[in-house]
């Protein structure tokens, strides 16, 4: 009788992992990406702008994965050339749910490179939605930039 305990205690928690999971993987980029930017609100107004972009980095993993979020921080990205691949040093930020990429930034103004580099994740990475977030504004709404790759318009079609 002993024995069973532990053990259905272990299924129970497997059993809730997976609903957990199965939640999160019927969540398309959007859905994902508007979990993204009110972690990113929670972290700008818990530490305000002006920090590293490393600290923002950790803080926001922090609070995506204390919201049962799988996040991959720092992720590769290789560079596919005819038929050799190319590991440059390439690295996405975070990406989140295997769907969406963000670019953390921390600078006075986001330049024209940063929003191509991160199209260039996407197309590499073969992802359709990515977020440029700058911490290092006044009010974390005018710090987010949106950039899609082949993300369709229709919502039934963003699974």
């Amino acid at each position: 009788m002993h024995g069973i305990i532990p053990l259905l205690f272990a299924f129970l928690c497997a059993l809730g992992a997976l609903a957990r999971d199965l939640y999160w993987v019927a969540m398309n980029e959007n859905e994902v990406a508007q979990q993204i930017v009110d972690s990113a609100l929670r972290v700008h107004t818990a530490l305000g702008p002006g920090l590293l972009e490393s600290v923002y980095q950790a803080a926001l993993a922090y609070e995506l994965e204390k919201r049962g979020l799988r996040v991959t921080r720092q992720q590769a990205i290789p560079v596919i050339y005819e038929a050799i691949r190319i590991d440059t040093g390439f690295h996405a930020d975070l990406v989140v749910e295997n769907k969406v990429i963000v670019e953390i930034k921390s600078v006075e103004t986001v330049a024209p490179v940063h929003k191509k580099q991160l199209l260039s994740y996407l197309k590499l990475a073969d992802k359709r939605l990515g977020l440029l977030i700058n911490f290092n504004v006044v009010l974390i709404k005018n710090g987010i930039t949106r950039i899609v790759n082949r993300l369709p318009e229709d919502p039934s079609q963003r699974r």
